[in-house]
């Protein structure tokens, strides 16, 4: 439960065409700047270049004091609130919730993703509707600075990538305080315990619970 078909819709996420061309999310990583480039040139009048390299839709709304680093695309109906800090290389779907000191870089938000508190969110990609909780971040960096391996029940399958850090799959449930370790993918329909500390494939439909215990959904 690795694959980008697995994880993702990709009707749900202006990086369609893109993703379509990888078969491990995490390939797409290194390409994401070009990408949001790319489609940023694109875009019709409904967005404004609010800064260069910059666009955000007419309908979203910015706080004043959220940055907004170049490039970056803020899609229809997000929130981006007091304090959120976007790095830069962050592509943010519809409807999404950017929130207060959230920090964002090297992403992929789908549709309706909630940031809502608190979160980093580092070389990632996150589905359609996943959230993550007040506190919640991912780890992107190993601390040997060693290359990111994704280590599932099966096998294990290097990345070649030093800052890999989750992916999340749709409707994934991160609780409050929790650290996704680098190379972390969760499955769509799972739940993570709050202040728990993830690490490997964590499958869908699934429960992971305090002590590292998955458990499948009932």
């Amino acid at each position: 439960m690795y694959t980008i078909a697995q994880l993702y819709d990709l009707e749900h996420t202006a990086a369609k065409a893109y993703l379509s061309q990888f078969t491990y999310p995490w390939e797409a990583l290194k390409g994401i700047k070009e990408m949001i480039l790319e489609l940023g040139a694109g875009l019709g009048e409904e967005y404004i270049q609010v800064s260069p390299q910059v666009w955000v839709h007419c309908t979203a709304t910015v706080a004043p004091t959220a940055f907004l680093g170049s490039p970056c695309i803020i899609g229809p109906g997000t929130e981006v609130r007091h304090c959120a800090f976007v790095r830069g290389s962050a592509l943010v779907g519809a409807n999404c919730v950017v929130g207060n000191s959230v920090e964002l870089k090297n992403v992929i938000l789908f549709d309706n993703v909630q940031v809502p508190h608190y979160n980093y969110v580092g070389d990632s990609i996150l589905g359609y509707k996943s959230h993550m909780g007040a506190g919640s971040l991912t780890s992107n960096v190993k601390s040997d600075k060693t290359l990111v391996v994704v280590k599932a029940a099966d096998q294990q399958i290097p990345t070649g990538l030093k800052k890999f850090g989750a992916m999340l799959g749709d409707f994934a449930e991160v609780g409050c305080n929790s650290v996704l370790n680098p190379g972390t993918v969760i499955g769509p329909h799972t739940n993570i315990y709050p202040t728990s500390c993830v690490r490997g494939v964590v499958p869908a439909n699934s429960i992971w619970k305090t002590g590292g215990k998955i458990v499948p959904k009932q």
